[in-house]
């Protein structure tokens, strides 16, 4: 772990902050822009490859082709990365410019408060949701508003795990190489992972992203239950019980602890069943506390954001103290 890229980590964070927050996601993908590189490049080829007529060991068999095309390049890419970062370092900038690429916040709040301010208004159209609807890769037209908000307040913690914490503490840990074959994991899981429920086509990305991401994601699970400390209405004690036990929690290919930790901690009720964009449906566990409400609205969207700011404030402070504390030593 090189401490010394902490602030390339908080200036590309800043950076694509501020720059989502004005353009907002291209065609609709909230998700890091790196993202769109194997989902452009191989998403028609591994939806050939994914036919469900075919045996799970085959589409495995599949599963892992793919995972292999697509997983050497992404390495290879990391590699040019930091030689580029190397030979054109124009003062630091070129690194952070090429890490903001790995990184997504701001077009995540520009989709959430978009969202937020359409139900507050009583405007809820397909124009409102169609970024949460992209970037979640579900249909939410074929639900109502309530499905709509839940599907919100999941990407919340899901883009805070996925889009920030574990690609930031994977450059952290190895550079550009490591931050980038983390990066294509969770791009062939979001494209192809259907949430851990699809046919076994997904099933090598996803046990390695599982192994790669585990870490990453209960940090932001604990950043995530913190921050209700600092939210009105939310309780720390709720978010707190998401740590224990099993039942109504989210399944690691659901979300995993950052959302069972967003659930409690809003006192809510998220998942259920939805529809994939490629109309399959998909009978996702209900994650959150005994007796939550599951009808929501906007005002639990608004605490949902406000948590997921909170989060990220908090996980600058923890990389500014590891930063301090990396001089001490």
């Amino acid at each position: 772990m090189d401490t010394d890229r902490i602030p390339i980590i908080l200036l590309a964070f800043l950076l694509c902050s501020i720059v989502g927050m004005i353009t907002g996601p291209l065609a609709g993908n909230a998700w890091p822009f790196f993202w769109r590189i194997p989902d452009l490049i191989f998403g028609r080829l591994g939806a050939r490859l994914d036919r469900t007529h075919r045996s799970k060991a085959d589409l495995m068999a599949r599963g892992f082709f793919l995972t292999v095309l697509v997983i050497v390049p992404a390495a290879f890419i990391g590699v040019a990365f930091e030689n580029i970062s190397r030979e054109m370092p124009v003062y630091g900038v070129t690194r952070v410019m090429l890490l903001s690429l790995l990184l997504s916040a701001g077009t995540i709040w520009f989709s959430l408060l978009k969202l937020y301010f359409a139900m507050e208004h009583n405007k809820v159209g397909q124009g409102a949701f169609y970024a949460i609807a992209r970037t979640a890769r579900i249909n939410l037209a074929a639900g109502d508003d309530y499905g709509v908000t839940r599907a919100a307040i999941t990407l919340s913690a899901r883009s805070f795990d996925k889009g920030l914490v574990a690609p930031a503490l994977w450059f952290l840990i190895g550079g550009f190489p490591a931050a980038c074959t983390y990066a294509t994991l969770a791009a062939l899981c979001w494209r192809f992972g259907k949430n851990g429920l699809g046919s076994g086509f997904a099933a090598v990305p996803l046990a390695l992203e599982r192994l790669l991401g585990m870490i990453p994601s209960l940090l932001s699970a604990l950043l995530i239950t913190l921050a209700a400390t600092f939210t009105p209405t939310a309780k720390l004690h709720k978010g707190l019980a998401a740590w224990f036990g099993h039942k109504n929690r989210s399944p690691y290919e659901q979300g995993g602890a950052p959302v069972s930790a967003l659930a409690w901690a809003l006192n809510v009720s998220v998942g259920g069943a939805v529809q994939d964009l490629s109309g399959s449906a998909l009978k996702g566990e209900w994650v959150g506390p005994q007796g939550a409400t599951a009808k929501l609205d906007h005002k639990h969207l608004r605490r949902a954001i406000y948590i997921n700011v909170m989060a990220h404030i908090l996980f600058v402070a923890v990389l500014l103290a590891t930063y301090m504390w990396g001089g001490i030593l």
